[in-house]
């Protein structure tokens, strides 16, 4: 699958950003170009996600085998990465495949465990099933304006800011109807596959011994202070580092101190 994707920097030393669900390149842009003073940042566009082409199939292994075919076609031999909630799933999964062509790599706020089991689904994680039941069963083709779709999504979802994260999604179709950007339908029939990613994978004969740096918001649930179990099965060398003030999504809610933090952590 040929991704979709922005580019910015000279450098020889290469970055590429991976988003999580419902987002895409755009959301990384303000950070992926103060980052390019340093590197040569791809921001990719994950399958049925922002402009890049749509599947049936939206497993870890699609999404790992992309990013290899990816860097393939870009002639990376090797890169740093960073990879946001099921974009840092990603590239975790895609390290632990394709050790070789990788170097640092950071998981934004997001743990190589299952989310879909009752102990690790906490009560501030966004209920994704029913975010995806009301952008399924949104009628976007009646409604006039924007604020006429986010006020159905209201009902379901009533985090505004969570809201506000979905609505980036909408574009309109040929025939000038609102549309999602993302192929919903797909993303429903795999969110148990999205959920997890590693439950099959052992760390008996799956590590990675390279650095892997576990950024996660103090106000997330996303990463337990326990999870350092989870992340050392597969990652001997993890480490973590909490970013204050921030929830699931920090690198919009404390900006340059991610940005500080990341170059830090990549600096050689």
């Amino acid at each position: 699958m040929k991704l979709s994707y922005r580019e910015f920097g000279t450098s020889k030393t290469i970055l590429i950003i991976v988003h999580g669900l419902y987002g895409a390149s755009d959301n990384w842009v303000t950070i992926g170009k103060q980052l390019s003073e340093k590197f040569k940042v791809f921001i990719i566009d994950q399958r049925n996600h922002g402009k890049s082409p749509h599947n049936n199939s939206h497993t870890y292994d699609d999404m790992r085998d992309d990013l290899l075919s990816f860097m393939d076609y870009h002639n990376i031999d090797n890169a740093h990465l960073i990879g946001h909630s099921m974009g840092g799933k990603t590239v975790l999964r895609f390290c632990l495949a394709y050790p070789e062509r990788t170097d640092k790599v950071i998981s934004v706020d997001i743990a190589p465990k299952p989310y879909h089991l009752q102990n690790n689904f906490t009560l501030s994680t966004p209920d994704h099933a029913k975010i995806i039941s009301s952008m399924l069963n949104a009628p976007l083709k009646t409604f006039k304006n924007r604020l006429d779709i986010d006020n159905y999504l209201a009902t379901d979802i009533p985090n505004n800011q969570v809201r506000q994260f979905l609505l980036k999604n909408i574009t309109r179709s040929s025939e000038g109807s609102f549309t999602w950007k993302l192929n919903i339908k797909t993303i429903s029939e795999n969110l148990y596959e999205i959920l997890d990613g590693f439950s099959h994978i052992s760390p008996d004969s799956n590590k990675y011994l390279k650095p892997v740096f576990f950024i996660k918001g103090e106000k997330s649930n996303y990463i337990l202070n326990d999870d350092l179990f989870y992340c050392r099965k597969y990652f001997p060398k993890a480490e973590f580092i909490t970013i204050p003030n921030a929830g699931h999504w920090l690198h919009a809610e404390q900006p340059e101190l991610f940005i500080k933090t990341a170059l830090y952590l990549l600096d050689d």
